[in-house]
């Protein structure tokens, strides 16, 4: 069944080598998200603020790297298949457990790059949390990768060279994997990469595509937040608490920076966004130096309805309660009649819609 000289250790080695990298960089730029997402108590008042797009540059490549890894795991498990169907199935207990690691392995890391690759798609087509379970996944494909290389550390350390004669399909193998692997990743990138935006043929979002030339992933529609109340005001509380209505807001001092919105399926987008600085609010509000706020949307329920912005954010000039983008006034689904916009951060925790600010 299995007669293609290609199933060699040789081989096996040589992509092992390229999906051990997109792997694990796979797994720290999303380890980096979920710890901005969703940060432990002592991590939480350290998060950074700069580098300005480094959200953007790391999920983009935690995307990207999870992309070109799935070409890659099946040129690895074909080149391995033969192994897989040994028989007898286990020789010894170490043999048995090996064959169990490898097969928790295999499971692992398909679970995770494909509800990755669903999640790009908004589609959730299973009853269990997404972000959770890939989080656990993706410590448990980390967890069997390392454990594999140990197991098989002597067998990659005599075919780690080419020393051996080479074989021409083997080179053409490896030749068609890298082309694979190209395609899949020229044609996706452009969604966070904006110099490869034209080539942005199977990747799900246009960057410039959406209201006022943005993607919107929760629209109004869905956060029933289209039509906002007439005597809307903006909450303020801390030591000195305030409400301003928004003809307020725009008579306070207002600033323009220019900072992406970079979510988690991978897709980022450059804006011009105006506003008046969180600082200042909370200046006036009388916080201590080193406070954070928390923020809440005007929207029923969600699970990003309240938020935290810790004191780097929340103290950094260009941490905005934004008004405008690109010019022109929120539209609904850009979070109308007020948003959070700062940088370095996940997509989901610039809420939109704020009703309230809270010193913390």
């Amino acid at each position: 069944m299995f007669t293609s000289p290609l199933h060699e250790p040789r081989t096996a080695v040589v992509l092992g080598r390229w999906l051990g990298a997109a792997l694990l960089t796979c797994f720290l730029t999303g380890l980096y998200s979920h710890l901005l997402q969703d940060p432990p108590t002592w991590l939480a008042g350290h998060l950074p603020s700069r580098p300005v797009n480094g959200y953007r540059i790391t999920q983009g490549l935690h995307v990207i790297s999870g992309i070109a890894a799935i070409p890659l795991v099946g040129a690895k498990l074909w080149t391995v298949f033969p192994r897989l169907f040994e028989w007898p199935p286990a020789r010894s207990v170490l043999h048995a457990l090996e064959r169990l690691s490898i097969a928790l392995l295999v499971a692992a890391v398909l679970l995770e790059l494909f509800t990755g690759l669903f999640n790009t798609l908004q589609w959730y087509p299973w009853p269990f949390p997404f972000r959770q379970t890939h989080f656990w996944l993706g410590w448990l494909a980390t967890g069997g990768l390392l454990v594999h290389v140990a197991v098989k550390a002597p067998l990659i350390v005599r075919y780690w060279r080419g020393r051996r004669p080479g074989l021409a399909q083997r080179r053409a193998f490896l030749t068609s994997v890298t082309a694979a692997v190209g395609v899949v990743t020229l044609t996706t990138a452009g969604q966070s990469v904006p110099w490869l935006s034209g080539l942005d043929l199977l990747a799900p979002r246009r960057p410039g595509v959406g209201p006022q030339g943005l993607p919107v992933n929760r629209t109004a529609a869905q956060a029933g937040t289209v039509t906002v109340p007439a005597d809307w005001r903006l909450t303020v509380d801390g030591p000195r608490p305030f409400r301003l209505s928004l003809a307020e807001l725009e008579r306070l001092p207002q600033h323009e920076v220019e900072l992406p919105i970079a979510c988690v399926e991978g897709w980022s987008a450059s804006a011009r966004w105006t506003g008046v600085r969180i600082a200042d609010l909370l200046a006036r509000a009388g916080a201590p130096a080193g406070s954070g706020m928390r923020v809440t949307s005007l929207e029923a329920d969600g699970p990003y309805r309240v938020t935290e912005l810790p004191a780097a954010y929340a103290e950094d000039p260009l941490a905005l309660l934004a008004l405008r983008v690109n010019g022109e006034v929120l539209a609904a689904d850009h979070g109308f009649p007020a948003r959070i916009i700062a940088p370095n951060r996940p997509g989901v925790l610039q809420t939109k819609w704020v009703a309230r600010l809270e010193v913390i």
